[in-house]
């Protein structure tokens, strides 16, 4: 096992050096290494999950350094929830990675893009097999690191550098509260280790505190997009579409909850309703941001942070195995839709806006239906696989907490109508473009994937109609939910949820014709509303621009005069400044200088008027 799970984390390492370091010039042979080690990838997870004993943890540590008595150890930690990623990372991954292989072929930096991706894997894998917060951590730092270099891809055009940083930059505020929180963690309870860190709560609850919890889920906050951090997800979307399904939809995203879930025996009663209002009100939301998104990825990215939300309502409701559950379906069917878009978009030359297409189910058939299954899937329509964790979700609130069922409830009847309303605007009617009407289907590469997840969205919950020892040890919470009253209401409810929001959808886009939003004159209100994302983006543009930059100069200014210059300097600095003054006076022109002299006549002359009325 501890061979197999070295393998499994060197394995991506070893790609991404050789393409970056011997092959960047051959795209196509880093192209084929990175999908082989993502293959690679898959078997060694594979053995991990299923062999030997299935359902049961596995742990293995060493020394890693030591620093006045202070040890850190570098090991892992498989026990379910580790399983359930790593099934994800590994399967989902190596989709992708075959996906790229054709919305790639023509891209002049494939071999970077791929080495990227090998990063990326790599990083992601560290955080899912790490025992101890402080290995989580380094991990982390790089998996932020690899999707700044993949939202950069295209880091010629302004959006996609501006994007890069701005994602970077948001998620450095979230991994600093997230460093103090592993910081007091140590100081409290006197180690990092996970399994030592549950005993240790466990013998110990009185050691537990809401301040630290709160600073670790910032973590969480950052990664997943949460607010108020989550202003950096919808213009990543500016990076490759392969990009934006790995990392903002099926993994990176899914750190977030993830590291929660690890960390959840932590966690004080007043921190768990605090994650699972700040969920709920997340997944209503983005929702709502999303009704009168035209891009089409960015109606994604919003409908990608509603379903976060849900997961952390999950959670918060004291149901992280739940959590898990949705967020395993939720990487099948937006994986799925995310590919989905990026074959409507290579096959459209690029055009991302969502009215610029229409009659594109009879020109892409295959990627028609499979995205429908996807837009299905996170509706909840019955017995696809987000029915099952969705409603798993919103029957748990409504057994433990109504105010959070209704936001949930709301944001379920949103996604309907959003995600109906791309479907609509995107496949069916006529063209509304020369774009949409000259398109294609896409390759094998890209249409295969989406075939094998179309089949997940469609199976990948009916496991929880049968919860086997080894589904509750991957997917805790199962059987508890499934022994919770009210049923067959939750199933009326969540009939009414996704036939009204497809209906509703197709009322106001069913018949759409040209390129202006039905909804700006059914609803001028609503839709400056939506459109604005309720003035978060502007807040914060005027903070930094207004604010912050202003400041930060002027600190400049004070450090360059009176750090730099008086206190380090001392007398050297003081003659230098005067120096730099009188520079600034010499600059070899007649006219500026007849201006400093008429300026120093005038000068002396007020001056002795003044002195002689005085007296």
């Amino acid at each position: 096992m501890i061979q197999v799970a070295f393998s499994l984390l060197l394995l991506p390492l070893l790609s991404a050096g050789v393409t970056l370091l011997f092959i960047r010039k051959y795209g196509n042979i880093a192209s084929l290494l990175s999908v082989a080690s993502a293959g690679g990838i898959l078997a060694f997870s594979t053995f991990l999950i299923f062999g030997n004993d299935a359902g049961s943890a596995f742990a293995w540590n060493m020394p890693w350094f030591s620093l006045s008595g202070w040890q850190l150890d570098f090991g892992f930690l498989i026990d379910g929830p580790a399983k359930t990623l790593l099934f994800v990372v590994s399967f989902v991954g190596l989709l992708i990675h075959i996906f790229s292989l054709g919305y790639m072929a023509d891209d002049k930096a494939k071999a970077r893009y791929f080495g990227g991706l090998s990063i990326f894997m790599f990083s992601m894998l560290g955080i899912t097999l790490a025992d101890n917060l402080v290995m989580i951590f380094v991990f982390w730092e790089l998996v932020g690191f690899s999707s700044y270099l993949l939202i950069a891809h295209y880091f010629k055009t302004d959006e996609s550098a501006k994007a890069s940083r701005k994602a970077f930059i948001v998620n450095r505020v979230g991994d600093f509260g997230f460093l103090l929180g592993i910081i007091f963690t140590y100081w409290t309870y006197g180690t990092v280790n996970l399994q030592e860190l549950a005993v240790t709560a466990e013998l110990d609850p009185s050691l537990t505190s809401t301040l630290v919890c709160l600073l670790l889920a910032c973590g969480f906050i950052g990664k997943s997009a949460q607010f108020p951090l989550h202003v950096w997800l919808p213009d990543a979307m500016a990076g490759p579409t392969p990009v934006s399904a790995l990392i903002h939809a099926a993994t990176m995203v899914a750190a977030g909850i993830f590291l929660l879930v690890r960390i959840e025996f932590l966690f004080t009663t007043d921190a768990l309703q605090f994650i699972g209002l700040l969920g709920a009100v997340m997944g209503l939301y983005a929702g709502f941001c999303a009704l009168t998104q035209r891009d089409i990825k960015k109606v994604l990215a919003y409908s990608t942070l509603s379903q976060l939300g849900y997961m952390a309502a999950a959670f918060g409701l004291g149901l992280p195995g739940i959590a898990l559950f949705h967020l395993m379906t939720h990487a099948f069917f937006k994986a799925l839709m995310f590919l989905g878009s990026g074959s409507v978009i290579h096959a459209c030359h690029h055009e991302q806006d969502i009215f610029s297409y229409g009659g594109l189910r009879k020109k892409m058939p295959l990627t028609a239906y499979t995205f429908l299954i996807g837009v299905m899937a996170i509706s909840g329509v019955h017995f696809l696989s987000g029915y099952f964790s969705k409603d798993a979700i919103l029957l748990g609130a409504y057994n433990l907490d109504l105010v959070i069922f209704c936001i949930l409830y709301a944001g379920a009847v949103l996604t309907a109508l959003y995600m109906f309303r791309l479907y609509f605007l995107t496949f069916c009617g006529s063209a509304r473009s020369h774009s949409s009407a000259s398109a294609n289907e896409s390759t094998i590469f890209m249409t295969g994937p989406l075939c094998v997840l179309g089949l997940l969205s469609i199976l990948g919950g009916f496991h929880a109609l049968y919860p086997s020892p080894i589904v509750e040890f991957l997917l805790p919470d199962i059987i508890r939910v499934a022994d919770m009253p009210n049923h067959l209401w939750m199933n009326v409810l969540g009939l009414i949820a996704w036939v009204s929001g497809s209906l509703l959808a197709w009322k106001i886009y069913g018949s759409q014709s040209d390129e202006n939003d039905p909804l700006a004159k059914i609803s001028p209100t609503l839709f400056q509303l939506s459109n604005s994302k309720l003035f978060f983006d502007d807040i914060y543009s005027f903070y930094i621009n207004k604010i912050q930059d202003p400041f930060f100069r002027f600190l400049e200014v004070m450090e360059l005069l009176f750090i730099s210059g008086l206190m380090v300097r001392g007398t050297a600095g003081v003659a230098a400044l005067f120096a730099l003054l009188g520079k600034s006076f010499y600059s070899g022109k007649i006219h500026s200088y007849s201006f400093w002299f008429v300026t120093g006549i005038l000068g002396f002359l007020a001056y002795a008027i003044l002195s002689g009325g005085n007296n």
